[in-house]
């Protein structure tokens, strides 16, 4: 990505998000990785010895607000991205840094993910600006989302408040030509300046400091009353209200109307503090306005408070035409404004398929070690003879949850894994089995096993440790030795933090070993049972896409599976009991795909027949 000319490119919202950074002046880029906005600091890193920039995956996203605050505090441009439910991670932090201000431009790209295509949630973080007195704005497409990341770290550093920049996994995810500007880079060395009044939140200073952050909103609610990314079109007596991505949705539905001519819209950017000056313009002439914007009515119930403040005679429509869950799409907006306008739009004719395509269930790749720890769990509980309970985590491994696997019990945020299981050990009757892969134990688990030795809970705690946070792209954490920038640093080992927090039970497996993986989960079962604190196992096996990686390269041999036509008897009870894509039925029975085989042995494990066996590849 790097191009120093002035010229247009086809980018990523996220890819674009970054090379605002680059033109920005940003030196310091932090976060923890979560879809939609991993693509920021990733694109970031590898540009990081190019641009000189001080590049970070932190250990969750608090540490990665705080480092980067750090860096504005001594006056550098800084940005942090995380996903939206990162930002409840980080919301600590995100108030005081309103109380105290910054210094350096400081930027937060809040990536929403409305229709949860990857998340737990569909919360809308416009509101946290509102709740915490941070600037919040909202880009409409790829090139907005560059200029603005450039035009938000301007307005911090001339107000001094952090802003928030909110997108949405549509924005994140989609392409779109971006004219790129100069690269600013300047070479300058962080400095702190000790002000304890200013940047320590005792009560005596903080009740100063709120007054202030007051005050520093409604001067940025001043520029953003003449920002050039909000604009008025049109002069009708009719409006529409749109920021976002929903602008452009907007824009194409009244395309597809026809009624461009007939209806005055206000694109809004910047959607905290309001540009309430230009929205009154706007109003003041209007009959009825129809507010269009993703998840929440944030927009909308200010724009209706400001009709009764003022007694403007305006009939605003929002939600009662326009969905609140889901994400928007062009139809869905398409059939709001139809119906804001009265217009009537013909059905879409139905497109009539030949043949459906073929379901494909999300499951876990072939090969992939979780796999493997999961069926041993499920043999363990089964040679114990007990009733269990699965609380899990975010990962990859949560698709546990699905056939033939079946134990995700409980899947609610990160790290909640092992906090539920200290109350479930205690308030249930049954084994509990905890799993969590190793960037989430190490990103918020590590209090709630603390609590365990404190306030003593039984409970087993399977640390599934594939080398890398994988479900996001295989970003490199803490386990991993090697950091954003390809450092090669200390390994911080799961088991070691576990013995340090003081439990007395923790092994480490390789789940490819199937039978003493199962050994040693029956081993942690007897150990809860009798009542004698947490059991850590640690299931420890690189993801299976890096081992594919590692062998086409030359690296690594892998101990193939292939099947016996002769022995194997068609029963599929290897795709019942294992679910690995890589097992194929054919002509009723079973063939394995050499290009996706690992090797990891549980489809040999499970055949009652023996028909599967190891090539050497």
């Amino acid at each position: 990505m790097r191009i120093d000319q002035e010229e247009v490119v086809l980018m990523l919202g996220n890819e674009a998000i970054a090379r605002g950074a680059i033109e920005g002046d940003v030196q310091v880029a932090t976060a923890y990785p979560g879809t939609p906005s991993t693509e920021i600091v990733e694109t970031l890193a590898s540009l990081a010895k190019e641009y000189d920039l001080y590049v970070e995956w932190s250990t969750n996203e608090k540490v990665a607000f705080e480092v980067a605050l750090a860096a504005s505090y001594c006056g550098l441009r800084a940005l942090t991205a995380m996903k939206h439910v990162g930002l409840n991670v980080a919301s600590d932090p995100l108030f005081s840094s309103a109380y105290t201000g910054v210094k350096g431009g400081f930027i937060i790209v809040s990536a929403d993910d409305p229709s949860c295509h990857s998340s737990q949630n569909e919360q809308d973080n416009r509101i946290y600006g509102l709740h915490s007195y941070i600037p919040v704005i909202e880009p409409s497409s790829p090139q907005e989302a560059k200029d603005m990341v450039i035009y938000a770290l301007d307005i911090s550093e001339l107000h001094g408040v952090p802003i928030i920049l909110r997108t949405t996994t549509r924005l994140s995810h989609a392409r779109g030509p971006v004219k790129l500007g100069p690269v600013r880079r300047s070479k300058k060395t962080g400095l702190f300046e000790r002000n304890p009044e200013k940047f320590v939140c005792l009560p005596v200073n903080a009740r100063r400091m709120r007054i202030e952050a007051i005050s520093r909103l409604k001067a940025v609610e001043e520029t953003f009353n003449t920002s050039k990314f909000n604009a008025i079109e049109g002069s009708s007596k009719i409006g529409i209200i749109a920021c976002g991505l929903a602008y452009a949705h907007v824009s194409e539905a009244l395309e597809c109307l026809q009624a461009r001519n007939d209806v005055s819209l206000l694109k809004l950017s910047t959607v905290h503090p309001l540009p309430k000056r230009m929205i009154i313009e706007f109003l003041e002439d209007k009959e009825k306005v129809l507010v269009v914007e993703e998840l929440e009515p944030f927009i909308e119930l200010q724009v209706k408070a400001l009709c009764h403040d003022l007694n403007l005679k305006v009939k605003v429509h929002g939600k009662d035409l326009i969905p609140l869950a889901g994400e928007l799409t062009p139809q869905k907006v398409l059939h709001g404004v139809s119906s804001f306008l009265g217009m009537k739009i013909e059905a879409p004719q139905e497109v009539k398929l030949k043949s459906q395509a073929p379901p494909r269930p999300p499951i876990l790749c072939a090969g992939c070690p979780h796999r493997s720890t999961f069926y041993a769990i499920k043999m363990a509980v089964k040679r114990k003879n007990v009733d269990a309970i699965y609380p899990s985590d975010i990962g990859c491994y949560t698709l546990g949850y699905y056939p033939p696997l079946e134990v995700v019990d409980t899947t609610i945020c990160m790290g909640a894994s092992v906090g539920l299981a200290c109350g479930l050990a205690k308030f249930s009757n049954k084994v509990v089995i905890a799993t969590v892969g190793e960037s989430t134990f190490l990103h918020a688990c590590i209090p709630a096993l603390i609590n365990a030795i404190h306030n003593p809970s039984s409970f087993v705690l399977v640390v599934l440790d594939n080398n890398f946070t994988a479900m996001t792209g295989h970003q490199p954490n803490p386990v991993t030795g090697i950091n954003a920038m390809g450092q090669q640093v200390k390994p911080v080992l799961p088991e070691e933090i576990a013995k340090a927090c003081g439990v007395e039970f923790c092994k480490v497996v390789d789940p490819y070993d199937l039978e003493s993986t199962i050994s040693c989960i029956v081993e942690a079962i007897e150990h809860v049972q009798k009542g004698l604190g947490p059991a850590v196992v640690v299931a420890r096996r690189k993801c299976s896409l890096m081992l594919l990686r590692e062998h086409r390269q030359g690296k690594i041999k892998l101990l193939k599976r292939q099947v016996n036509p002769e022995l194997c008897k068609g029963c599929m009870v290897c795709i019942k009991l294992v679910g690995c894509p890589a097992l194929i039925p054919r002509n009723g029975k079973v063939m394995i795909d050499d290009n996706m085989c690992t090797g990891c042995s549980l489809c040999e494990y499970v055949c009652p027949h023996k028909a599967i066996y190891v090539v050497e590849s």
